[in-house]
């Protein structure tokens, strides 16, 4: 693999790990329905008018997960993939929610407000370095192109 390729994978995963950050703090606060006990979804919560309206799930916050993307001897760059957090919710008392449960508990997107801006700002960083090499990368072509000609 060119180092071309390494370094656009790197800008690729960069740019990924900006997109899910921002949609984590984005949507810190969209809340749901706790989950029922049994596993199932718990949307509904009895209405005054005797029809139980449906809500959203609470936020499924995700994560990148970033590994090497080489084989033995040959450097290959990386792959950058989104999963979701696990556990997905905590428990947090809204009772004033629409969604709310009889405990006045809502299902609350698991987001680390610091993790988030830990990751931005290491996406920050390593979009600057692989720019760097790219442009370490094109100058040293040119420079190579001068010599021959």
């Amino acid at each position: 693999m060119s180092i071309f390729s390494i370094a656009t994978s790197g800008l690729s995963a960069a740019s990924l790990r900006v997109n899910v950050a921002a949609s984590n703090v984005a949507n810190v606060r969209t809340t749901g329905p706790l989950p029922a006990s049994d596993g199932s979804s718990a949307s509904t919560v009895s209405g005054t008018s005797g029809i139980a309206p449906t809500f959203p799930a609470a936020y499924v916050p995700l994560r990148v997960d970033q590994v090497s993307q080489s084989s033995d001897s040959t450097p290959g760059g990386t792959i950058a993939t989104v999963s979701t957090v696990s556990p997905s919710y905590f428990a947090q008392s809204d009772p004033g929610a629409a969604v709310a449960n009889q405990d006045g508990l809502v299902a609350a997107p698991n987001v680390d407000i610091a993790n988030e801006f830990v990751q931005l700002a290491a996406a920050k960083y390593s979009f600057i370095a692989n720019a760097k090499v790219l442009q370490a990368y094109a100058e040293t072509e040119k420079s190579l192109l001068d010599v021959t000609a």
